[in-house]
Order: structure tokens, then sequence, then C-alpha cells
């Protein structure tokens, strides 16, 4: 991945739009989220790793937790990126059969690189269409932090719903409520004032379908799509600590926002960052130290 403070700034069809006050359409979005990670593939799984849990658990690990040790299990991984999740299975159980859907092919290289000679397969392809998976196959789909920027999003339940076994599960990862989480609407208000002084929209529409973003729309669109399933959502709160300016990196790296700024703009964001990150200096007295706290949401569906 690039150094992103060296970045000119991301520019695609959707902040085009943005920045002449239209509105952005599916395919602007899909081109905005191919744009960010062509650019700087492996962010997600950067700063998805770097949190954990009061358990020691980081976001990918939590998901995984769903998926039971039956040999044979058929799994699919929806925008599996750079293959992290994909990892952890593998490493469970070889005899499972895996499967990774991406629609970005840098993530799935570097995912293909990953998982040489596991057996897992990777397919290039967009959730909307999942053509190349047969119905009734998997019995457990997996989405990490992806579903929360899909849109349209009913196509892709309904997608889910087609290719998951009668009895099969669908967890997905998707962000938590703001207030969880101690400090995360200041960072993410702040991380947004500075995009906001270049395209002043930005942020008045979501990336992706806004249901997902709250528990009980997002309840809600699963009971439409699984109406004879059972419906969970679990909240949890993951965080690092470290050197201050190093936790601002990271944590402005959860932000597809911020991969909107030029690089002066950027430097200026991560200083006003890490004042309000900043916890402590270290025992030599000399290197601030900050922590940086995010929500996360677990759906699970499961089919009865």
């Amino acid at each position: 991945m690039k150094d992103l403070n060296n970045q000119k700034g991301l520019n695609s069809i959707w902040t085009d739009n943005l920045a002449r006050n239209q509105r952005p359409d599916s395919n602007a979005l899909v081109h905005h989220l191919r744009t960010v990670h062509q650019e700087n593939t492996g962010f997600t799984e950067l700063c998805a790793s770097s949190c954990r849990d009061e358990s020691g658990r980081n976001s990918y690990e939590w998901l995984a937790e769903i998926v039971p040790d039956d040999e044979n299990l058929s799994i699919l991984d929806l925008a599996c990126g750079s293959g992290p999740l994909l990892k952890i299975l593998v490493d469970r159980n070889k005899n499972f059969n895996l499967k990774g859907v991406d629609m970005c092919p840098e993530e799935l290289a570097l995912a293909k690189k990953r998982l040489i000679n596991s057996g897992a397969s990777l397919i290039e392809s967009k959730a909307q269409n999942l053509t190349v998976i047969n119905d009734n196959s998997i019995d457990i789909l997996l989405c990490h932090w992806a579903l929360t920027l899909m849109d349209p999003i009913v196509p892709v339940l309904n997608e889910v719903k087609r290719v998951l076994t009668p009895k099969g599960c669908f967890a997905a990862l998707v962000d938590g409520p703001m207030n969880i989480a101690p400090g995360y609407k200041e960072v993410h208000d702040l991380i947004y004032s500075y995009v906001q002084e270049e395209i002043p929209s930005y942020g008045e529409i979501d990336l992706g379908d806004p249901r997902i973003r709250g528990t009980e729309s997002l309840t809600d669109l699963a009971n439409k799509t699984f109406p004879d399933a059972n419906v969970t959502i679990k909240t949890n709160v993951v965080s690092m600590e470290g050197p201050v300016i190093e936790v601002a990196e990271i944590a402005a790296g959860f932000f597809y926002a911020a991969f909107v700024l030029k690089s002066e703009k950027r430097k200026s964001m991560i200083k006003s960052l890490s004042r309000i990150l900043t916890t402590s200096k270290d025992s030599t007295g000399t290197e601030k130290q900050g922590r940086f706290s995010m929500p996360i949401s677990r759906l699970v569906v499961e089919q009865i």
C-alpha cells in the first residue's frame, strides 16, 4: 500500500458528482470504491487487523467465530479483499471448501499470493450478480465490512439467499452504533470536516445504503429477505493503542473520506486527529501515546 501522506487526493466519478452538486448513482459508487482499492490495495486489512476487542479478537476473528469446525463446509467470503478472513479459515480447517469473491482485481491478487496452495477459489465479481455461484451451494456466507458499502443492497441480499443452502447461515460485520465507542464520533466528525472544506456536500449522501448502518433498519432488511430465519445483531468495540501519530494514521484509514484529501490537507488532519487521540506520553516521557476505539456490529442470519 502506498504512503497515504504522499497522495494527490483521490478523484472518482463519485467525488466529481459531489463537487458538481450532482447525486452519484450506483455506477459512480462502484467506480469510487474500485479507485480507492486500486490506489490503496490492502488498506482494509491493515486497519481492521490493528484493532482488538476486550477479548483480544480483531473484527475478522470475531466474524469467523460463527463458523463451526465441521469438515467439508462450503464457505463464501463476499468482498474478500486481500483474503485475511479466508486465511483464518484455512488455518483452522484445511477441509473447508472456500470461495472468495471481490470486484477489485488488485485485492484478489494479494489474496491469491496469501492463499497459494490453500485450495480456495477466488472470483472477480460484483455482489449483486453472483452467477458464478450455484443455487443452494453455500453453507456459510461471510461478509466483512463491505455490506455497508453496497448499493443497491436488496439484490445483494437476494443473491445471498439464493446461494445459501436451506439451512445456511449469513453473517456480516458492519458499522456499529457510534455512541458505544468513546471518542469515535469526534474522530468521524473531524475527518469529515476536513473533507467538507474540499467538497462541501461530502457526507450528505452515504457510501452504500444507509439502512445497513442502523440496527433496526438492518434487522428489518434481513427479516424481509429471510422471513423464516433467526436474525440477531450483536455489538462490540475494537480499539488500538500506540504512538499517537501511528494510531491517527491507522484510524484515518478506516474512513473512505480520508482518501479524498490531498497530501498537505491530510497531514494537517492527522495532526488534529493526533491531538484528540492522545492519551499520555510513553515511559521515557517523550513519545505521545494514543488510543482509538471503533464500534462494530455482527449480523447473523440463520435459516431454519
